[in-house]
């Protein structure tokens, strides 16, 4: 268990944090929220363990101008991938609490700092919310999904019944049963400090992945694994693919670039039942123990998808060339880490699949400490997300998932593991670790002591914020393949400042945008009709401040004349129309011409476009008047794909844009 010690020690303090929020801005992260219409979340646990506060986090998005009842009616943005040629972008937004940015030793910053963005995508079916274990779903409801502990002789058929019993298409999922069901079971990593923390034992005695420094009492978020959740890079293999790190100090880029489960495989013990089928689960945690366990000792690679079509190793390795790796696109023969067969309990052969890209590893940008904001010069903290090309061409349905790390020096971050934990006998400490609980300190003034604020559960800590459900999909037929594809969207929930904090109000992401007349921009939004923001409002204000149908969010995009204007030019008169080329078009492939374009966005699609004799009973002069508040469109706007041709472009969204409280507006230099 030595490397398991040292890498678990890496990030229980290089990614573990302290107290602090992160919230997911673009795309919208949840923090457990689901449809509520308070200002507080209804369950902390609902889908995954975030620390942070109650208030914040956005509604999954509807369709329709009502709240959906089902998740069929709830609105998945839909990313196009990147192409074998052309990339597709999509700026990641956030806030976090306690500060991040370079440590430099010139410029210490009080803090260390780590930030981890990854997504889960799996193929996508028909059904929304399958009564199954496995599919990703948003849920219809705030409860969480249910887990029955295992008995100590389970046998097959018991375990499967267990897993029915426990399951609800109406609840959200985001991990599957099995794998907290194997987390429940495995034991912990016992290289790990846990200072003097009492870490529970589960029902089978056993001290399992459940119960961590952070999270003694083995609570249950969803079916997230409190062990791979605290800890990064995690040691065996997990469903999450990385995208990023965010590193307080270049110099440790090289050791998660090396680690990441991208690049480097991660074993667990594989046992079978007497029917000869996989087991999901082992207690075994080591070669070791798997031997003893009369199990085998398996490596698994991360992947974005199975290769099918190549059956052979040769076949798989011919697949391969130059172009296609400089682009991220790399085959390999090998065991995949496939969630969908080990929850089928069906074995894991040597296959082909695609890998993942690299990590990207870079030095977080700089926040301040105990501020919820924006970064530098006021430009939000971001990330561009190069989105993945699945050769396949299959729709994925996928999740995103960001945690925010922090530590201090207080004790080394690099040396400190279980060799160091607090050691009793009966009740006598006989080993102090290097951190207790609230301890008295004596400041040398006549004996005169005080007492430090110290949660050692809490000193190192791991929050994180998750998104909705969305679609990364394969590009349409009429964009091509080596195009640049850059993603235009809407941030934000109805309420002013204060009602919306730690939230943030509407705005487009990005703000601003420099392209190439040769970049395609993809126009979409996403939005709810539950921000009523009401009662109980926590530790904030109620209250949702806006135009329109109360908590109800809406969005359209118009051409300003200027940035420091705020009507919109008339459609006669505008620019911005008769210079989009699109590509393609959510409402239709007819030929609309720059007024019915002006119409789709400016009526967030409600009406399609101006005469009858285009789209009929869609049209300005045959539905029913539009609210001058856009009421009856929906919430969210599955968009186009346009370039632009070169020029300076302003735009605005009618209904949010509020000169003394609020600014929607965004910029287009197109080159």
């Amino acid at each position: 268990m030595n490397n398991i010690l040292l890498l678990g020690w890496l990030l229980t303090l290089e990614l573990n944090l302290i107290s602090a929020n992160i919230y997911m801005h673009s795309p919208r992260g949840s923090n457990n929220r689901m449809n509520e219409n308070t200002a507080t979340r209804r369950n902390n646990n609902r889908m995954f363990d975030s620390q942070n506060n109650a208030r914040g986090g956005y509604n999954v998005g509807d369709k329709k101008a009502n709240a959906a009842n089902n998740e069929n009616d709830q609105y998945r943005m839909k990313f196009f991938q990147s192409g074998k040629e052309g990339d597709s972008e999509m700026m990641l937004q956030w806030t976090n609490q306690h500060g991040c940015g370079n440590d430099n030793p010139n410029d210490p910053m009080k803090l260390n700092c780590n930030l981890v963005l990854q997504f889960k995508c799996q193929d996508d079916i028909a059904t929304a919310a399958p009564k199954n274990s496995y599919t990703l779903r948003n849920g219809q409801n705030t409860q969480t999904q249910q887990y029955t502990n295992p008995n100590k002789n389970e046998n097959e058929n018991q375990g499967y019944q267990r897993r029915n019993n426990n399951v609800d298409a109406n609840k959200g999922l985001q991990e599957s049963w099995q794998w907290y069901d194997a987390c429940y079971r495995r034991e912990r990593n016992k290289g790990l400090f846990t200072a003097d923390q009492n870490l529970q034992k589960n029902n089978l005695g056993v001290d399992a992945a459940v119960a961590t420094r952070q999270n003694p009492n083995k609570q249950r978020s969803g079916y997230e694994c409190p062990e791979e959740r605290d800890y990064y890079p995690y040691w065996h293999p997990t469903p999450w693919t990385d995208v990023a790190v965010l590193a307080h100090n270049s110099s440790i880029c090289s050791y998660y670039q090396e680690n990441s489960f991208n690049k480097k495989a991660k074993g667990e013990c594989v046992e079978l039942y007497t029917s000869k089928k996989r087991k999901h689960f082992s207690q075994a945690n080591n070669p070791a123990a798997c031997a003893a366990a009369e199990g085998e000792w398996v490596e698994y690679h991360s992947m974005l998808e199975l290769a099918t079509k190549f059956t052979t190793q040769n076949q798989c390795d011919r697949a391969n060339n130059p172009r296609l790796a400089s682009r991220g696109i790399v085959y390999k023969w090998g065991k995949p880490y496939d969630e969908a067969k080990i929850v089928n309990s069906l074995p894991i052969v040597d296959a082909c699949f695609v890998i993942p890209p690299p990590v990207d590893c870079k030095v977080a940008q700089y926040s301040r400490v105990n501020h919820l904001g924006d970064g530098v010069d006021g430009t939000p903290n971001n990330y561009t997300w190069k989105l993945p090309h699945f050769p396949s061409l299959e729709q994925k349905r996928c999740v995103f998932r960001m945690r925010y790390n922090i530590s201090t020096d207080d004790y080394a971050p690099f040396d400190t593991d279980a060799s160091q934990n607090q050691v009793k006998q009966g009740k006598i400490v006989v080993q102090q670790a290097p951190v207790q609980q609230n301890p008295l300190v004596n400041i040398d003034a006549n004996n005169q002591v005080l007492r430090l604020a110290i949660n050692t559960a809490q000193f190192g800590r791991t929050f994180q914020d998750r998104s909705h459900v969305f679609f990364i999909s394969p590009r349409p037929a009429e964009v091509a393949d080596e195009r640049k594809l850059i993603n235009l969207n809407v941030r934000g929930k109805r309420g002013n400042i204060v009602q919306t904090y730690p939230a943030v109000e509407y705005d487009f992401v990005p703000k601003e945008m420099s392209i190439k007349d040769t970049d395609l921009v993809h126009i979409q939004w996403t939005g709810s009709n539950t921000h009523n923001n009401k009662a109980p409002g926590g530790d904030g204000q109620t209250g949702d401040a806006g135009e329109g149908t109360g908590g109800t969010d809406r969005s359209n995009f118009l051409q300003l004349l200027e940035a420091s204007h705020n009507f919109p030019v008339p459609i006669d008169t505008a620019t911005l129309y008769d210079s989009m080329t699109v590509e393609w078009n959510s409402v239709g492939d007819k030929q609309y011409d720059s007024k019915d374009l002006a119409i789709q966005l400016g009526s967030s699609a409600y009406y399609k476009c101006a005469s009858s004799s285009v789209c009929g009973k869609d049209s300005i002069s045959r539905k029913a008047a539009l609210n001058p508040t856009l009421d009856q469109a929906s919430p969210s706007y599955a968009g186009l794909i346009t370039s632009f041709k070169k020029g300076t472009y302003h735009y605005v969204c009618t209904r949010n844009n509020n000169f003394t409280n609020r600014s929607q507006k965004g910029k287009l230099v197109v080159r």
